[in-house]
């Protein structure tokens, strides 16, 4: 098992998947991880959905441009805020960030690939219909979740010198 800062810094977005499912085990160790993370009054304002049936797949790649993500991935996990529980927007969709981040480095730990869809909120209503989600429930992301059929492409970060400010911003 990697160390948390080595997981950090190695998670790569996976778009490309083997057909191997993904466990139930390590499925459920995913959730869990999404529901520790931190919240606001520690209202937990996350619901999940977890999708393995290819037929629910086929509906939901009718719903973004990466389709193809979509059809490769062997298990899906629309992430949804719920309004019922919420008490603050903006601390509620951070929290849903957090919780978001933590199941994709879970799955970093486990030697899967994943990857954040959100182009798919453009199609939220549609997506709700083919979850049967009510309106109560606001659609924050879709993960794509796999064995990784391709190594993570090298990426570069900005120099902190170009993002980091001592004391007030500007300086």
């Amino acid at each position: 098992m990697k160390g948390t800062i080595e997981t950090i810094l190695s998670r790569r977005s996976i778009r490309n998947f083997t057909s191997e499912e993904v466990k139930d085990e390590d499925i459920k160790t995913i959730l869990e991880s999404g529901r520790w993370a931190p919240s606001g009054l520690n209202n937990q304002p996350w619901k999940f959905v977890v999708i393995k049936n290819k037929e629910t797949m086929k509906e939901l790649a009718t719903c973004t441009h990466y389709s193809n993500i979509i059809l490769s991935a062997p298990l899906l996990i629309a992430v949804y805020l719920d309004l019922d529980t919420m008490y603050n927007k903006t601390k509620d969709i951070q929290a849903i960030g957090a919780s978001i981040q933590n199941m994709l480095l879970a799955c970093c730990d486990l030697e899967l690939g994943a990857v954040w869809l959100g182009e798919i909120l453009n199609n939220s209503n549609k997506v709700n219909l083919i979850l049967n989600c009510s309106d109560t429930m606001e659609l924050m992301a879709v993960l794509a979740i796999g064995k990784p059929a391709e190594h993570g492409k090298n990426s570069t970060r900005k120099d902190l010198s170009e993002i980091v400010y001592s004391e007030k911003y500007g300086k």
